[in-house]
């Protein structure tokens, strides 16, 4: 049986949070963040959900969390 993904939780919680929130980026910043988080947590490649998915904020991210 595969193991369970270690990023998962937070890559669910991002789309539930985007879904409730109609995919405004914004609103979920938090789940977002915990999900970097994660991503850098884990070795290379032992998250599939983390391919793909950046691990530095955006410029536009951190111009928002300094004001």
């Amino acid at each position: 049986m595969p193991q369970k993904d270690p990023c998962q939780k937070q890559a669910c919680a991002i789309q539930t949070c985007l879904q409730a929130n109609k995919y405004m980026e914004s609103m979920c910043e938090d789940v977002i963040r915990a999900m970097r988080r994660c991503c850098e947590a884990q070795a290379a490649g032992s998250s599939v959900c983390c391919s793909g998915f950046t691990t530095e904020p955006k410029p536009a991210e951190e111009n928002h969390s300094a004001t």
